[in-house]
C-alpha cells in the first residue's frame, strides 16, 4: 500500500514538473516572439527615417561619395543640372537648426591604442569627410562653425590615433568643422603657442566664417563623446582629467592639452604669446590673459572631462623652457605688445589631405639667451 502511494505521488510530481516546463516554454516562446516583432518594428523605422533623410540630389562621384549640402555653413550651390523641380521643393523641409544635446552620443568610450592604426583605415571609417578634413551634419543647421587646430611636428603615429577617434565624435557631436594640422618646419626649437597662433590666422583664410576654435595636443583623446567640441560663453578648458595626473585637475589654473575660445575671445586676449620656446609656461600665460581680461574658464564636470593621453618621449627641441616661469608673471606687460597683433612667420606649404588639411610653417627661432659674466 506504501509503495502504490508512494509511485501515484511519484507520477504527480512528474506530471507538475512536465506541465511547469511546457508553461515555461511557452512563456519563452512568447517573450521571443515579442522581441522579435520589436526588433522588426525598430528596423522598419529605422529605415523608413534613414530614407526620409535621405538627399534626393545625392552624387556617387563626389569624393567618399559625400553629399552636397546647401546649409549656410559652407554650403555649395546646385548646379544648373541637379536642380530641385517645384514638386520636389515644395514638398522638402527646411533644416532645422542642430538640438544643443545631440541625440546620438553614446557616452564613456573605451579608448585603446595597442590596435594598429592606418590612414587608409581611417578614410575608410569616415567617408563623409571631405577633403581637407571638414565635415558639416547633412541632417540639421549647426550652430557654430569649429576650427580646430593641432600643433605639430613629427607625430603621424599620434595622428593616426587622433583622427580615428575624432572624427567619428566630431560627427555624432553634429559640429560643422575643419581639422587642421600646424606643423612646425625645421628642427628649432618647438614653439605651440605661435603655431596655434599661426593656425587661428590660417584657417580664417581657408573660411572666413569659422567662429569657434578649439586647440588640440594631438596625443589626448576625449573619454567621454558627451565633451562637446564647441565654444561657450567664456573661454573652455576641456581636458579637465587626464589619466597621467590620475583624472584630477593638477591646479586650479589649468588651462592645458585641450581649449577652446570664440573668434571674439580669443582676439580679446590678443591671441596666444608668441615667445614660448621649448615645453611649458604658453597655458598658463593664456589662463592668465584670460583672468587679466575679465573672463573666467568653463570647464565640463570631470567625470565627462576625461582624456587619454598617448604614451612617449619628450620630443627633441622641446625641451623645458627655463624661462616660463619669469614670462609667467609678466604676462600682464606682455600681453598687449606679445601675440596675434606681434605674429611673424613664413608660410611654407598648404597640403588638403583627405582627413586633415595641413599647414607647414616657418616661425623662427628663440632668441639668444644673454650670457652672464
Amino acid at each position: 500500500m506504501t509503495r502504490l502511494l508512494l509511485g501515484v505521488t511519484l507520477e504527480r510530481i512528474c506530471k507538475a514538473v512536465l506541465l511547469l516546463c511546457l508553461l515555461h516554454f511557452v512563456i519563452i516562446m512568447i517573450l521571443y516572439f515579442d522581441v522579435y516583432a520589436q526588433h522588426l518594428d525598430f528596423f522598419s523605422r529605422f529605415n523608413a527615417r534613414n530614407a526620409s533623410r535621405a538627399h534626393p540630389f545625392s552624387n556617387s562621384s563626389r569624393p567618399n561619395g559625400t553629399v552636397p549640402s546647401y546649409g549656410p555653413a559652407g554650403a555649395e550651390a546646385p548646379s544648373p543640372s541637379t536642380k530641385p523641380s517645384t514638386n520636389q521643393s515644395a514638398t522638402e523641409k527646411p533644416l532645422q537648426p542642430c538640438q544643443e544635446t545631440p541625440p546620438g552620443l553614446v557616452g564613456r568610450l573605451l579608448i585603446e591604442f595597442s590596435s594598429p592604426m592606418s590612414m587608409e583605415r581611417v578614410q575608410r571609417e569616415n567617408p563623409d569627410v571631405r577633403q581637407g578634413g571638414k565635415y558639416t551634419p547633412p541632417d540639421c543647421l549647426p550652430r557654430q562653425k569649429v576650427a580646430i587646430l593641432i600643433p605639430f611636428r613629427h607625430r603621424e603615429h599620434h595622428l593616426k590615433y587622433w583622427l580615428h577617434y575624432l572624427h567619428p565624435i566630431l560627427r555624432r557631436q553634429k559640429v560643422a568643422y575643419g581639422v587642421y594640422i600646424i606643423n612646425q618646419f625645421g628642427e628649432d626649437t618647438f614653439n605651440r603657442a605661435k603655431l596655434l597662433n599661426v593656425g587661428f590666422m590660417e584657417a580664417l583664410k581657408d573660411d572666413e566664417e569659422y567662429d569657434c576654435f578649439i586647440f588640440s595636443d594631438v596625443d589626448l583623446i576625449p573619454m567621454d563623446d558627451r565633451n562637446l567640441y564647441r565654444c561657450y560663453e567664456q573661454p573652455r578648458h576641456f581636458a579637465v582629467g587626464m589619466d597621467k595626473f590620475g583624472f584630477r585637475l593638477p591646479y586650479a589654473g589649468y588651462f592645458g592639452g585641450v581649449s577652446g575660445l570664440s573668434k571674439s575671445q580669443f582676439l580679446k586676449i590678443n591671441g596666444f604669446p608668441n615667445e614660448y620656446w621649448g615645453w611649458g609656461g604658453e597655458d598658463d600665460d593664456i589662463f592668465n590673459r584670460i583672468s587679466l581680461n575679465g573672463m573666467k574658464v568653463s570647464r565640463p564636470d570631470i567625470r565627462i572631462g576625461r582624456y587619454r593621453m598617448i604614451k612617449h618621449e619628450r620630443d627633441k627641441h622641446n625641451e623645458p623652457n627655463p624661462q616660463r616661469f619669469t614670462k609667467i608673471q609678466n604676462t600682464k606687460m606682455t600681453m598687449k605688445r606679445d601675440g596675434i597683433s606681434s605674429l611673424q612667420y613664413r608660410l611654407v606649404e598648404i597640403s588638403r589631405q583627405p582627413m586633415y588639411t595641413n599647414i607647414t610653417v616657418e616661425i623662427g627661432r628663440p632668441p639668444p639667451r644673454l650670457v652672464r659674466g
